[in-house]
């Protein structure tokens, strides 16, 4: 087995069969998340990161060149669903927060079960449509990421941003064509989303086709100039 480090904390892992993987340090060792495979080198625990449950790991597999995500960030993630990414974001930035926003009541109470074990996850249930609900809870932060199924994504991004992203900060966002128009061509809908986040105040540095992990899916990563 070979290991490298691509971004910080993010760990390109080869198992001599030609397969590409990634990984994180497992900041809970020994604790699996969504049946993740667990090993060890040098003694030290890894997880891999699985790119058909996460689709930040799918756009760094596909070349992500701008990860702003790293030891000591703290995070504002949009859309925690289950965990499954907002685990390995915690094993990225070790002691530092992930502001944890979850609208759905049962895949939260999922979510605070990964929560007890990664104390730097801090679960919010709320509506990413409306940031200054919980404005009490969250600080500035260095990122935003975002996953969230709304006709509106590239808006919702934005709005927070306003809120709670430091200047020269980071925005990612996964796109998800369906979810805005089931008719029209992804690529006119990337580009809309495109607009919609350079309008609001985002200097678009990197953006990732996510396929074949998802289906009409692009990650944008931008760099927030808005005041």
């Amino acid at each position: 087995m070979k290991i490298k480090e691509i971004f910080n904390n993010v760990y390109e892992i080869d198992l001599g069969d030609g397969i590409k993987r990634i990984g994180t340090k497992s900041l809970v060792p020994s604790k699996r998340v969504y049946g993740e495979k667990l090993i060890e080198i040098d003694g030290i625990e890894y997880r891999i990161w699985n790119p058909n449950k996460s689709k930040l790991s799918a756009a760094i597999i596909n070349g992500l060149k701008n990860m702003p995500i790293k030891r000591g960030s703290k995070v504002l993630y949009l859309g925690s669903s289950a965990g499954t990414t907002p685990s390995h974001v915690a094993d990225i930035t070790e002691n530092s927060p992930i502001y944890s926003v979850e609208f759905a009541p049962r895949i939260m109470r999922e979510f605070l079960e990964v929560c007890r074990d990664r104390k730097n996850l801090i679960p919010i249930l709320g509506d990413a449509n409306m940031p200054n609900t919980y404005s009490n809870i969250v600080e500035t932060v260095d990122v935003i990421f975002e996953d969230v199924a709304q006709p509106n994504q590239g808006e919702i991004l934005v709005k927070n941003a306003e809120w709670f992203l430091k200047k020269n900060g980071y925005g990612m966002i996964s796109i998800k064509a369906r979810s805005i128009d089931v008719v029209r061509d992804p690529k006119e809908i990337f580009k809309e989303q495109k607009e919609i986040l350079i309008k609001g105040g985002f200097e678009i540095v990197d953006e990732v086709n996510i396929e074949p992990f998802e289906k009409d899916h692009i990650l944008f990563v931008g760099i927030w100039k808005g005041e």
